[in-house]
C-alpha cells in the first residue's frame, strides 16, 4: 500500500473546494499535497470517469499495483472520510527533478499512472474524487453481481 508523511486519516472527503487549475498538462503539484489512496480495482475505475468527465490531477501507482494514490489539495485529510479509502498528508520533501526531467513521484516505491505534466489539474478536487469513486465502487459492485 501506498504510504506517505504522517496524519492518515481513513475513509473519504466532505466535500471541499477544488484547488485544481482546470488546464489541460498542469504543471507539476505544488508543494505538499495530501494523497488518498484506494484499492487499484476502485481506482483505476476512477481514473476513467475522471478523465471522461471532470478531469484528473496526478496519480501513483504503487510497486505491486495494489492500491492507487489521487494526489489531492493540502488539508484533505482532516475531512476525508470515504470507506475503503485513506487519505494521508504527504511531503514534498522527496520530490524531485529526476535525470529526464520528469517529476519524479513524491512517494518512494511508486511510480505515475497519470504523471502531473498529463494530468488535467495539479491536484484532483477532493468532492470531484469522492462522487468518482463512488460510481467506481458501485460498477463495480454490479459488476461483480453478473457474474
Amino acid at each position: 500500500m501506498l504510504e506517505a508523511g504522517v496524519d492518515s486519516v481513513d475513509n473519504g472527503v466532505a466535500g471541499t473546494a477544488s484547488e485544481s487549475s482546470g488546464a489541460a498538462g498542469a504543471a507539476a503539484p505544488p508543494g505538499d499535497l495530501d494523497l488518498v489512496t484506494v484499492p487499484a480495482r476502485q481506482g483505476l475505475e476512477a481514473v476513467d470517469i475522471l478523465r471522461l468527465r471532470d478531469g484528473v490531477g496526478p496519480v501513483l501507482h504503487d510497486g505491486a499495483c495494489d492500491t492507487l494514490g489521487f494526489l489531492v489539495p493540502p488539508g484533505t485529510a482532516a475531512g476525508w472520510d470515504l470507506p475503503g479509502s485513506a487519505c494521508t498528508q504527504t511531503y514534498a520533501g522527496g520530490r524531485g527533478r529526476g535525470p529526464r526531467g520528469a517529476d519524479e513521484p513524491p512517494v518512494a516505491g511508486t511510480g505515475w499512472l497519470v504523471p502531473p505534466d498529463g494530468a488535467f489539474a495539479a491536484a484532483t478536487d477532493p468532492g470531484v474524487l469522492r462522487a468518482a469513486l463512488g460510481e467506481a465502487a458501485r460498477t463495480i459492485e454490479a459488476v461483480d453481481r453478473c457474474r
